[in-house]
């Protein structure tokens, strides 16, 4: 879709030409979501392509993904990890994570984790996957200030998140700790090509810590640790704390369906990890 109100393209080259940045811009990276309906209140695109963020950065520590990583660099991870480090046998979950995410090749091509990420829509599917490994993110603050938080604390409601006016997020990064662990996947949606209405996540860690991971079928991610792997019990003790007015609302799937589906997954996950 053309923007016909822009006026101005800015790609800046280093972070101190990326500011200042106001009420009219809008970050520029894939665009998928930007180009898809009109955007009345922009006038100047940033294309932060320019910056020359490495899409990906591996260490012993873990996996650091740019804001500007595509979701298809994603996915590929998933075959390339078992080699590179086999003893990351989370590395199926990434591609998994991507699924949740309905889009056509060229969509994951271009469209990007940040994006995904800062448009904080429940269904996400890099929310799910940061969610699932303690992902981190790191904001470049519009006052010069980096900040890292949690992707649970990162992402406040149904398209809200912290990020105030003239902040970008920069990379979101996974730990190696939770790479090592063994993981679980579900998802389920309203119909075989639909927006994944519920996205649930497990974890098995090696130290015999167990994640329970929720999103999707929540307007924000739930997240509970758990210090040993627990009994179907806690499994549904641990679900009745989400609140009546935490489960999305949208055409994708009623709420009460949502809720108790996602616990049917949850206790399909504690079975497979058991």
């Amino acid at each position: 879709m053309d923007l016909n109100t822009v006026e101005a393209l800015h790609a800046p080259t280093s972070r101190d030409d990326l500011w200042p940045l106001g009420d009219g811009d809008a970050i520029l990276a894939g665009g998928t979501w930007l180009f898809s309906e009109p955007q009345p209140r922009v006038r100047r695109l940033v294309d932060i392509t320019g910056l020359g963020w490495p899409a990906i950065t591996l260490t012993d520590n873990g996996i650091e993904f740019a804001a500007t990583c595509t979701i298809a660099e994603v996915s590929s991870l998933s075959k390339s990890l078992p080699t590179r480090h086999p003893h990351w046998t989370a590395a199926a979950l990434l591609h998994q994570c991507c699924t949740a995410l309905l889009a056509s090749p060229k969509v994951w091509r271009t469209a990007t984790v940040g994006g995904n990420i800062c448009l904080s829509f429940p269904a996400g599917a890099m929310i799910s996957l940061a969610s699932a490994l303690d992902g981190v993110v790191q904001v470049w603050r519009a006052g010069g200030a980096r900040d890292e938080l949690p992707i649970t604390d990162f992402v406040t409601g149904s398209a809200t998140n912290v990020l105030d006016a003239g902040d970008v997020l920069r990379s979101v990064r996974l730990p190696a700790s939770a790479l090592s662990a063994r993981t679980a996947f579900r998802k389920l949606a309203p119909s075989p090509l639909g927006r994944s209405g519920i996205v649930v996540t497990g974890r098995r860690d090696t130290d015999d810590g167990f994640v329970l991971s929720v999103t999707a079928a929540t307007v924000r991610p739930y997240v509970f640790h758990l210090a040993a792997v627990p009994s179907v019990d806690v499994i549904r003790d641990i679900h009745a704390t989400i609140p009546d007015h935490a489960w999305t609302v949208d055409a994708h799937g009623d709420p009460e369906w949502r809720r108790a589906m996602t616990l049917v997954l949850a206790e399909q996950i504690l079975v497979e990890l058991t």
